[in-house]
This record gives structure tokens, C-alpha cells and sequence, in this order.
């Protein structure tokens, strides 16, 4: 069987974690993309705002096209 995949980037962030900003990205982006099959982390930082850290995790995540 055939299939054609497109893939994303999406970046996530959080007060907490690199782990629940990677989490928040794919959580938000199944909503509007389907059938989502390999989240994968390219680069994670931090950004301080106001003294504080807000972790980034930028992924690219794929999904499979449908017919």
C-alpha cells in the first residue's frame, strides 16, 4: 500500500516543562490535523519573560494525506 505524508513545523511552549511544551504542541495541532504518525523534536530553548522561563520545543510533526 501507497501513502503520501506532508509534514509540519509547530512549535510548543510552557511555564513547566519541555516536556508539556511538546505535549501542548501535538495536543493542539490534532485538532485541526488528522491523522497525525511522528511528532519529532528539533530544537528545544527557553525564553526568559519577566524573570521567568517559558520552555520552546519546535518539532516537526507528520500526518498521512488522505485519498
Amino acid at each position: 500500500m501507497e501513502s503520501v505524508y506532508k509534514v509540519v513545523d509547530i512549535i510548543g511552549t510552557s511555564d513547566k516543562s519541555w516536556e508539556e511544551a511538546a505535549k501542548t504542541a501535538v495536543t493542539t495541532a490534532a485538532k485541526t490535523l488528522r491523522d497525525l504518525r511522528v511528532a519529532e523534536v528539533k530544537r528545544m530553548d527557553m525564553k526568559i519573560e519577566e524573570g521567568k522561563l517559558v520552555y520552546r520545543v519546535k518539532m516537526n510533526v507528520s500526518f498521512k494525506y488522505e485519498d
